[in-house]
């Protein structure tokens, strides 16, 4: 496999870009090697600059749940872009889209469109804060909620991959208020709220953690989270950016049947185009400007082809039943790996919900990030690139989550099955 292009290309954007990439993990700091640039996707396939192609288990990370370039995704498009890019004032398809989300999502009564699962995270607190009148949030260790100050201790994904223990800028007045806790440790959250009484904004939680690969919550650590805050006086917000449309059609919270009292939303509804929302019932969303004194705005926040795009996703996911077809598909693929790996004995524990799912290079089980930091990050690399060769295209770090897509056939899942089990036999 030749990537001479790939390697030029990586030099010239060091020159103008910090590190050579837009966003950390791209840069293969924890596998080595040079960063792929692709040019061109098609399914459930990528392609690089130097015409090699991959089967691609990352999916833009999460939100092409289709595969690229799926037809109605790309009419859709196609459609709003004869009418403009972008107007910077109200259209019709956010309505249309919105309407799509508090259908499907069952907390969600009104929806605020930004840009990115960040701005709804960012969004979320700053509400939580300013109808509650309380400065603290619970966050969870190795749950990664975009890179707003608040959430940047030990935040997982891109920062547990560069090693940085929080981040550099972020002032320490604010990181005091945010209170951490091992995810699914309920001792532990109980302890914060005995210990900060009447302070606690809100607590906020992947109900399926992604960022320290995928880590399920164990029996009734969502229902206690439920009832502590709704006992306290506190929101409890949802980060369902990955967990939004691909666990089920209405996200972790319908699967689980636990109500948050916000939902972040991102990935999915933007069919793969820059998008994210936060919701929750109109009383408290009314809180938001400018209804209400929490202020929130972005001059590209419901862009009409960023709405396109996921209103199209959002019905294809519904009126083609695609969900219930893809986890079926990926409960087979999946359990069927996990027996071959056991049988022969690799080291290597397998979690997965749904279409999404992480090799863990150790015994296991892996419940928090502790237990996934201790894995071995070492084997993961030598793992990665043996899979690169091989033409498959994994997360380029241990702390990221495993996506399948609707656009794999059942050969492409069989050709997966034998080259993931062939670069583990290499790799042991």
């Amino acid at each position: 496999m030749r990537t001479t292009q790939s390697a030029k290309f990586f030099q010239e954007a060091q020159s103008v870009i910090p590190g050579g990439v837009n966003s950390p993990v791209r840069a293969f700091a924890s596998v080595g090697g040079t960063p792929i640039f692709f040019e061109r996707g098609d399914g459930a396939f990528l392609f690089d600059v130097d015409g090699n192609r991959y089967l691609d288990f990352v999916s833009s990370w999460g939100p092409l749940i289709l595969g690229h370039r799926h037809p109605a995704v790309v009419r859709a498009v196609e459609e709003a872009l004869t009418k403009g890019t972008s107007f910077g004032a109200p259209t019709e398809a956010e309505i249309r889209l919105a309407q799509k989300v508090t259908e499907l999502v069952p907390s969600v009564a009104c929806v605020r469109m930004v840009n990115s699962g960040t701005e709804a995270t960012m969004t979320a607190i700053r509400l939580a804060r300013g109808v509650t009148g309380r400065s603290k949030i619970v966050k969870f260790e190795g749950c990664y909620h975009g890179h707003a100050d608040s959430f940047l201790m030990k935040a997982g994904s891109g920062v547990a991959t560069l090693g940085i223990p929080g981040s550099p800028g972020v002032p320490k007045s604010l990181a005091r208020d945010t209170l951490l806790a091992p995810y699914n440790d309920l001792k532990a959250v109980e302890a914060l709220f005995d210990a900060f009484p009447d302070q606690i904004a809100a607590i906020i939680v992947e109900p399926v953690a992604g960022n320290m690969g995928t880590v399920p919550p164990r029996p009734g650590f969502l229902e206690r989270l439920r009832a502590l805050a709704t006992r306290a006086g506190s929101l409890l917000i949802f980060d369902e950016v990955i967990t939004g449309f691909r666990v089920s059609e209405g996200g972790a919270q319908k699967h689980f049947n636990i109500l948050p009292d916000l939902t972040c939303l991102g990935k999915i509804i933007g069919g793969g185009l820059p998008v994210g929302a936060v919701g929750g019932s109109c009383d408290l969303m009314r809180g938001l400007a400018p209804t209400g004194q929490v202020y929130q705005a972005g001059t590209l926040s419901g862009n009409p082809l960023a709405m396109a795009a996921g209103r199209a996703t959002l019905e294809t996911l519904a009126n083609e039943e695609v969900l219930p077809r893809l986890n079926a598909t990926a409960d087979t693929f999946l359990t069927t790996l996990q027996a071959e790996i056991s049988r022969r004995g690799f080291p290597v524990h397998l979690n997965h919900i749904a279409s999404r799912f992480t090799l863990f290079f150790g015994e296991g089980p892996v419940s928090n990030f502790e237990e996934a930091s201790r894995t071995d990050a070492g084997r993961y690399a030598r793992f990665f690139h043996k899979l690169l060769e091989r033409g498959i295209y994994f997360p380029p770090s241990p702390f990221e989550t495993v996506f399948l897509s609707a656009a794999m056939t059942e050969d492409d899942l069989n050709f997966a099955h034998t080259a993931i089990l062939s670069s583990l036999e290499e790799v042991f």
